[in-house]
């Protein structure tokens, strides 16, 4: 038995909330889970299809995404995974999928903006849009620098990773994290929801504008504020 086997289920059973939850498309996407006591993390193997997946498949890796544990590639996208990982210290799980929403908006290289309760009921920020990576950056190692560029948009906008925990990758696609995998696959299922309605929204309103700051604050405190009183 592996010493991971807790880290492996749980980003097993977080990689089969993909493709219920309508979010991705054959295999385009992944789930990682951290071992913050190892430094190390569970994570998809890469191009297998999700109804052929098993928990024994999920591949350990460390921090500079050195394979630890396993038989399978990990995800491509594994060395992005891992630079988050090891930058932003509080996020227990990380989540890329190519949802067809959100990854539109990526591709528009356009901020998701904060039109209803049900976006600032997670967040009062406009959901970023990172700029596209450069070209010299593109040449480099590619995954790593996703996450770079990642981290760098927050760092340019003045973001908390803690409380915005998603991202639309310019050109490219959404990532989401959070706590954990059961978090951070919510997240991932709430911008798929939120970008859905925001583009219906400017289709039925060409003129439409960002919900009124008194009602953003007011469904983001009863939900997080020190007075909070949403659910039990």
């Amino acid at each position: 038995m592996s010493r991971f086997n807790t880290i492996k289920e749980e980003c097993f059973l977080a990689n089969l909330e993909l493709p219920k939850l309508d979010l991705v498309l054959f295999t385009f996407g992944n789930v990682s889970v951290v071992d913050r006591a190892n430094k190390v993390f569970a994570i998809k193997p890469s191009g297998v299809p999700y109804e052929k997946l098993a928990m024994e498949d999920m591949v350990i890796v460390d921090f500079d995404g050195k394979v630890v544990e396993g038989n399978l590639r990990p995800s491509s996208d594994t060395h992005s995974h891992a630079v988050l990982y090891k930058h932003w210290e509080n996020i227990g799980s990380i989540v890329h999928t190519h949802s067809t929403y959100a990854t539109a908006w990526a591709q528009s290289l356009r901020d998701l903006p904060v039109y209803g309760t049900t976006h600032a009921d997670y967040t009062i920020e406009s959901i970023p849009c990172a700029a596209p990576m450069k070209d010299e950056k593109i040449k480099g190692d590619y995954e790593i620098e996703t996450g770079h560029q990642i981290i760098d948009c927050f760092k340019e906008r003045k973001l908390d990773y803690q409380e915005v925990e998603m991202i639309l990758v310019g050109s490219h696609a959404p990532f989401t994290w959070g706590k954990d995998a059961k978090k951070a696959v919510h997240n991932s299922a709430v911008l798929e929801f939120i970008a859905k309605t925001a583009l219906f929204t400017e289709q039925i309103n060409k003129e439409v504008k960002p919900i009124k700051d008194s009602l953003k604050n007011k469904h983001f405190q009863r939900k997080h504020g020190p007075n909070s009183y949403y659910g039990q």
